[in-house]
């Protein structure tokens, strides 16, 4: 992990969250006095679940997965998130921990927003106030339909479901393969590497997919969104 210099200003800042243009100058000049953005080399974390919440951070570079460490060393993958995107935490005003980890999949850079200047600046701005609840209450949204997803959806629905999310929300390219591995994809859909192999290999076998490494080519993406549709 490595610190990276960056003249650049809140103010005029091309990687900004639509929320923060409801910021007065002023406001914005705080917040930039008191952040910092910090390059992250594939696999590093960036923070871990437990530790102490001192900040927000916003995704300007790459790719991080946000994910629950669970019991007997099996974890849950809440989503995947690119720039530009703020990732927190319901520790933020409770009990100020993180509850989730975030790891960077790819070289990623994040600018690390201090907890203090964005709550002074959620007291005096009751536009930015209520953007932000907005914000965080979509997030909440997202995880409830995980929920969802994860307890009324077999496995095959689930690995459906995931892939077609990767290839809608997170690969959104045009580019009908996405790159995910085993387990990340098991973590994702709450199930075993095993489990998760053994679906990948049938949807490979029906001719759904095309499966090259960690590469996974959607050749069929109606019979996806079929399997996903029925569970």
């Amino acid at each position: 992990m490595e610190d990276k210099k960056n003249p650049k200003s809140c103010v005029n800042c091309s990687f900004k969250l639509p929320l923060f243009n409801l910021l007065t100058e002023n406001q914005l000049e705080i917040i930039n006095q008191n952040r910092c953005e910090v390059r992250f080399r594939a696999g590093e974390t960036i923070f871990k679940q437990g530790t102490v919440m001192t900040h927000f951070i916003v995704i300007t570079e790459g790719l991080v997965k946000a994910y629950i460490e669970g019991l007997n060393n099996s974890n849950l993958i809440l989503g995947f998130f690119r720039p530009v995107s703020m990732v927190g935490g319901p520790g933020f005003l409770t009990d100020y921990k993180h509850h989730i980890t975030t790891t960077a999949m790819d070289d990623t850079s994040a600018c690390f927003i201090e907890i203090n200047s964005l709550s002074n600046a959620l007291k005096e701005n009751s536009a930015f106030s209520l953007e932000m609840l907005k914000y965080l209450n979509l997030v909440t949204q997202n995880h409830y339909m995980k929920l969802i997803e994860l307890t009324q959806k077999g496995m095959h629905g689930r690995i459906a479901t995931a892939l077609l999310y990767l290839y809608n929300d997170i690969f959104k390219d045009g580019d009908r393969t996405i790159r995910i591995k085993r387990q990340d994809l098991a973590d994702l859909t709450a199930m075993s590497k095993e489990s998760a192999i053994r679906i990948i290999k049938e949807f490979k076998d029906e001719k759904t997919i095309t499966v090259e490494g960690n590469a996974i080519i959607l050749n069929d993406l109606l019979r996806l969104a079929k399997i996903s549709l029925m569970g």
